[in-house]
């Protein structure tokens, strides 16, 4: 692995970290009804950490801010943005 291959990757994953915990902090407080993060939060959260933000979205067992189109294509075209980006620092594109 290239140092460009693992900085990026060890960038973009805590970025998809803190993103995902931020999705599941709000789903968690929407089910308690507290105090949410907000959606401005969440978006600005999704656009470095676009995989996180997807897989606390749709992967998990209570969907979160999937019926909100907004989220939903923010947030993909962050997840596909996040894995092109790491594909290029991985050298798969353009070859």
């Amino acid at each position: 692995m290239t140092t460009t291959l693992a900085i990026t990757a060890g960038v973009a994953g805590a970025f998809d970290l803190i993103a995902w915990a931020a999705f599941r902090l709000d789903k968690a407080s929407a089910r308690r009804q507290r105090r949410r993060v907000r959606e401005r939060t969440l978006l600005v959260l999704a656009v470095p950490g676009g995989v996180g933000a997807f897989v606390a979205m749709y992967a998990h067992r209570h969907r979160h801010k999937t019926a909100k189109p907004r989220f939903v294509v923010i947030v993909g075209l962050a997840a596909l943005g996040q894995l092109a980006a790491l594909a290029a620092a991985a050298g798969l594109l353009g070859r």
